[in-house]
């Protein structure tokens, strides 16, 4: 390989060009004798008898030399002798590093490692007596004898995990393990019987050979340290095979035997290893929007299609085509509400309220139904404990809220009369006391001269008819005389009123019963005038 100087290419490789028909490949001789001595001869031609490039003049260096006018002066000038030829294996002879010639060289690596010189400068081989064990012996003396473990394996912590229950397997007579999974009806998992197959299962590894491709290749004595032996599966302790932790929780008859004769362990307790299912979380209900029923609206929380709620059959059967018919005004502020009236029916086979206003000629409100028929709630009840009126809610100078609207019970019909006889024990006695005031006002005699104040005032009879029955009850408690004297002292105009706050509040410092029925009776009885209460007829029902 050589260059081509016309086109001043480097001497590199493929920048070279290769004579094809070249065939002499021969060096000129530069060493050579004369007289006796060696002496060193400068070669006159190339490799193969190729012109020198070296000392040899392009056309153009001729040319530049010939118009040099020095040689006029000075004439021809003497041809400088020849630099002393030294050939490169005798000039580069022992000579390694390249910097002489500009070649820069990486720093110094260590050597690759030779395979069979590590090999060699290993210690030798060391044989040691093998011991008294016998495999064979073992194999005869174990056969068909199998420690039977119950572990779990608890995933729980991971997204979408489980608590899986398996069945490890020790075989006594070559110490190899195998697990099973134990599958439950419709448990959704196809039917694979072995979770590991029988082999034997490395404890620990060498260094060396944690990176071991188990996958493919058998493990061998040489890539483990331990084994797992039959000491290792222990009820209550837990163990890592293949990446899972399982924890054993008891064991059969045999294992329990076998590991009390070869380890001595006598107690292997069973654990419980079953988690108690949390209680179930009460659904909480929206709050009610005041459509339809609580529990009817209440159905499209639990399922998915709901259904109407049940109802009770025998109480529908015995109490059809029952309705308690009542009297009842609205308590409004806006005064034409004031002479209006309301038909309440309460239907006693489904608890439920339907309330019709009778219409009134030139009154200016169009009459007609004014509630259907539904259940009525409480206004002291909860969406989530809804309680609704019943039959004993209802009695003369009760009061019932419904949807907002205030409704006081003016009168009832027959039927109610003999209804609530026959069920008084259901009534409390404000409600009896009502009906039976209601009876004495329809069974009293015409009215006369006699009686010009009960036709003035119908409620004066009812009144006189609640104190005497408050003095019956309390003939056996004494009596407050200074019950006027407290309330004459708030009463600076001597009116016979006083205002509610106060009248309630003196009550209170008497220890008055304000809470009975009887007593809620007679104040509501007593006359009002504004926002003040005539105290008269309270301070006779409690003096002597």
């Amino acid at each position: 390989m050589v260059s081509n100087p016309v086109h001043g290419l480097p001497f590199l490789p493929g920048t070279s060009f290769k004579d094809s028909t070249k065939t002499a490949f021969h060096r000129s001789q530069t060493l050579g004798y004369r007289n006796g001595y060696a002496v060193v001869r400068r070669p006159t031609v190339g490799i193969g008898g190729e012109r020198l490039q070296v000392n040899q003049l392009s056309q153009a260096e001729l040319d530049e030399l010939a118009n040099k006018a020095t040689i006029l002066t000075y004439g021809q000038p003497k041809q400088a002798p020849p630099a002393e030829f030294i050939p490169a294996h005798v000039a580069f002879d022992k000579k390694v590093f390249l910097e002489s010639q500009g070649i820069e060289l990486n720093p110094p690596e260590k050597m690759a490692l030779d395979p069979y010189t590590e090999l060699r400068k290993q210690p030798l081989r060391k044989y040691v007596t093998p011991s008294d064990f016998d495999q064979l012996k073992q194999f005869l003396t174990f056969d068909k004898q199998v420690l039977r473990f119950y572990a779990i394996w608890d995933d729980t912590d991971s997204m979408f995990g489980e608590c899986r229950n398996y069945i490890i397997h020790y075989y006594l007579m070559d110490d190899t393990v195998e697990i099973r999974e134990v599958h439950e009806r419709n448990d959704g998992r196809d039917p694979f019987p072995l979770l590991m197959n029988r082999q034997r299962m490395p404890k620990i590894l060498v260094e060396n050979a944690k990176n071991f491709p188990q996958c493919v290749l058998e493990i061998s004595d040489q890539e483990v340290l331990e084994w797992y032996t039959a000491k290792d599966f222990i009820v209550g302790k837990s163990l890592t095979i293949l990446g899972r932790t399982f924890f054993i929780y008891d064991c059969d008859p045999f294992t329990r035997q076998y590991y009390k004769e070869k380890f001595g362990l006598s107690d292997l307790p069973r654990i419980d290893v079953s988690k108690k299912e949390p209680p179930p979380v009460k659904p909480e209900l929206p709050p009610y929007n005041g459509y339809g029923l609580v529990e009817d609206s209440a159905q499209n929380c639990f399922v998915l299609i709901p259904k109407a709620p049940k109802k009770d059959v025998i109480k529908m059967l015995m109490y059809d085509n029952k309705v308690l018919r009542y009297l009842a005004a609205l308590e409004s502020p806006i005064p034409e509400d004031k002479d209006r009236r309301f038909v309440f029916s309460y239907f006693l086979a489904s608890d439920m309220i339907s309330i019709f206003e009778p219409p009134v000629r030139n009154s200016g409100i169009i009459g007609g139904k004014y509630l259907g028929r539904t259940k009525v709630v409480k206004p002291s009840s909860t969406a989530d404990n809804p309680i609704y009126y019943g039959p004993t809610d209802f009695f003369i100078g009760a009061v019932i809220e419904v949807f907002g609207h205030r409704f006081v019970i003016l009168d009832t019909d027959d039927y109610v009369l003999k209804y609530m006889e026959s069920n008084a024990a259901q009534y409390s006695p404000e409600a009896l006391l009502s009906i039976q005031n209601r009876v004495q006002r329809q069974e009293a005699p015409a009215p006369g001269l006699e009686n010009k104040q009960t036709k003035e005032d119908p409620g004066v009879q009812e009144l006189e008819a609640l104190i005497d029955t408050i003095q019956k009850q309390l003939k056996d408690h004494p009596c407050k005389d200074n019950i006027r004297e407290a309330f004459q002292t708030y009463d600076k105009e001597a009116s016979g009123y006083v205002d509610k706050e106060m009248f309630f509040k003196i009550c209170d410092s008497l220890n008055l019963p304000t809470d009975d029925s009887l007593i809620k009776e007679l104040i509501r009885l007593c006359p009002h005038r504004e926002d003040k209460i005539n105290y008269h007829h309270l301070v006779r029902a409690f003096s002597s």
